[in-house]
């Protein structure tokens, strides 16, 4: 075999090991997809869905404080922290099973279903309608009520509800955003109604999953979870990962080109 033979072999070979390894990179690049609503359209409207804000279930929480220039009547309204151990200055009414709140002479009020505005309208409509308080000024707020947000986030963990509506992209804001390894396109909420665990799966990629999601406004207890992708999922298995890795293809190139020169030589 002479020289030149030797040599158009040995541009063969290169050229295959380049080959493979800008393959190989383009393949780990497709992986991290990284852009939300990647298929939004600039200046078209996009269609939201009805508002639907937190509405009270059995188990939460409130805090509800009963204003008026007279003191000493709506003090028989306002329980203290003393009452219910609470490190709060008031303490806080739980839902019971039957939906109700136990308020101080107003007696069971049903709160199921309803809104802190709705609640706070209620009780002051019974204040007023029972002559008690001529002046009532009602603050209604959530006390120990919140969602979860698991997997692959900057900050995961239980998060607290502090106002009336939440979307999916405002939780996931609040967790910090997805790290590089989060799958996007997979991202599952696990929400219970009626005693059952109802999974939705959001493609935060595409318009239309987010947007016409029923999990896209956030709910009390609802666990949304940023699945890992392949990458994550391999990161305990060193030879899963070495292949996908731009060090190991330069590496395998300068080898393989090392080998060649020498052979050639």
């Amino acid at each position: 075999m002479n020289t030149d033979t030797l040599r158009r072999a040995a541009s063969k070979l290169l050229l295959t090991a380049c080959t493979a390894a800008m393959i190989a990179l383009s393949a780990c690049n497709s992986q991290q997809k990284v852009v939300y609503i990647e298929n939004i359209q600039p200046n078209k409207l996009i269609a939201l869905q009805e508002d639907r804000p937190i509405r009270l279930k059995p188990g939460d929480k409130l805090s509800i404080i009963v204003h008026s220039r007279d003191k000493e009547i709506v003090s028989m309204f306002n329980l203290t922290s003393d009452s219910a151990s609470d490190d709060d200055d008031h303490a806080n009414y739980t839902v019971n099973d039957e939906g109700n709140i136990d308020i101080p002479v107003l007696g069971p009020i049903n709160v199921n279903g309803l809104t802190r505005t709705e609640v706070s309208n209620l009780i002051k409509y019974k204040l007023l309608a029972n002559k008690l308080v001529r002046d009532p000024t009602v603050s209604v707020n959530y006390a120990d009520m919140g969602y979860y947000v698991l997997g692959e986030v900057a900050s995961p963990g239980r998060k607290k509800i502090s106002r009336d509506k939440i979307n999916l992209l405002e939780a996931i804001a609040e967790s910090g955003d997805l790290t590089i390894n989060g799958l996007r396109e997979n991202v599952l909420v696990l929400r219970t109604i009626d005693g059952q665990q109802v999974p939705y799966v959001v493609d935060l990629t595409k318009v239309e999953s987010l947007y016409g999601s029923p999990a896209y406004y956030v709910q009390q207890d609802d666990f949304i979870y940023v699945l890992p992708n392949q990458k994550r999922r391999n990161e305990n298995d060193w030879n899963a990962n070495s292949t996908h890795s731009p060090t190991f293809w330069f590496s395998m190139f300068s080898m393989i080109t090392t080998v060649v020169l020498i052979f050639v030589r």
